[in-house]
């Protein structure tokens, strides 16, 4: 393909617009169109960011010979269908965390990349971030010894949001497990890889969704203490402690601009800014790949993928969150 990254983006939400903003700061790419089931706010969100074309529907946009990867920022239980539908018409797919609702939906697409022999990685952004990129590096190094335990958390109060909106509706898989409890989940298992057993419990709200879910993940010598949550708010601190020393990964630590290392009396601080909100590094990412032709990414490969969605399916289970999409 051109060395000019032509994207489009599918849903017009938050997120969609901290993507755009970083892809400005980003070479190599463009955005070329934008779309949602409204032309007019497709319209009005093209304007702001400037992108070239604007569809009043996705499919729309999927069949356009103008855009040559799609970011698909939609609520989770569309992501699958999209995404199949945009490899299916040729495009390379940036797809929004959690990839699907459970593992069925995630091989689903990964056998779509494959069988369209297009780029697929779910936007596991907090991967590319330049300290966690580093923490890990530091970590694998064995310089601190093994890790022992692991804690990381995060929590918001959304009680007060839209009760039909994402994150409170049980029709979008809402509540924290997908949406947040994600991120702890993920540094446990890109630090430690997967537990031999995990204990879960979680509370629920009146809709029908969980609301907060703790987490117990068992290794051979370790531990990992996870938290997500909806009805308070947490530091959204990170900390890896090891035989030789710790890592504290600085809050709000999936999006953290640096982390310190203590080993005995001593404590190092790290400062590593990401740029822009740090999109960017994830964007970066996917064209370094497509300018190698790659199909997925050596930092978030598709095993990655559905490992992460394999522990999320095991914490529903021992939780008890179901979704009315998956009946």
């Amino acid at each position: 393909m051109s060395e000019l990254v032509r994207w489009g983006i599918a849903g017009l939400g938050n997120i969609a617009s901290k993507f755009a903003e970083d892809l400005e700061l980003v070479k190599g790419g463009e955005l070329a169109g934008v779309a949602s089931r409204s032309l007019e706010k497709a319209e009005e969100f093209g304007k702001k960011f400037n992108a070239s074309h604007c569809f009043g529907s996705y499919e729309e946009m999927f069949k356009s010979d103008k855009v040559d990867a799609i970011y698909i920022a939609t609520p989770h239980t569309s992501h699958e269908a999209l995404a199949v539908q945009a490899m299916e018409h040729g495009k390379h797919v940036l797809c929004e965390k959690p990839f699907g609702i459970n593992s069925a939906e995630v091989q689903a697409m990964i056998a779509a990349s494959e069988r369209n022999n297009v780029f697929l990685m779910e936007a596991m952004w907090s991967r590319f971030n330049p300290s966690i990129r580093k923490v890990k590096a530091l970590v694998d190094s064995g310089d601190l010894g093994a890790i022992r335990y692991l804690h990381a958390d995060f929590a918001f109060y959304a009680l007060n949001k839209a009760e039909d909106g994402r994150l409170l509706n049980p029709e979008l898989a809402g509540g924290s497990l997908l949406d947040i409890g994600i991120y702890p989940i993920f540094l446990a298992y890109l630090m430690l890889g997967r537990p031999k057993s995990i204990q879960a419990v979680s509370q629920f709200y009146h809709t029908g969704v969980e609301i907060q879910t703790s987490m117990i993940f068992d290794y051979e010598k370790a531990q990992a203490l996870l938290f997500s949550g909806l009805n308070s708010k947490s530091e959204m601190k990170a900390e890896i402690s090891c035989e030789q020393g710790s890592v504290f990964i600085h809050p709000r630590w999936h999006e953290t601009q640096g982390f310190s290392v203590e080993q005995g009396e001593e404590m190092k601080h790290f400062d590593l800014p990401t740029l822009g909100r740090g999109y960017s590094h994830e964007i970066e990412e996917v064209h370094s790949c497509l300018a190698k032709g790659a199909t997925q990414s050596s930092l978030w490969s598709h095993q990655n993928s559905i490992d992460l969605m394999q522990l999320l399916d095991t914490v529903r289970q021992k939780s008890g969150i179901r979704f009315p999409a998956e009946s």
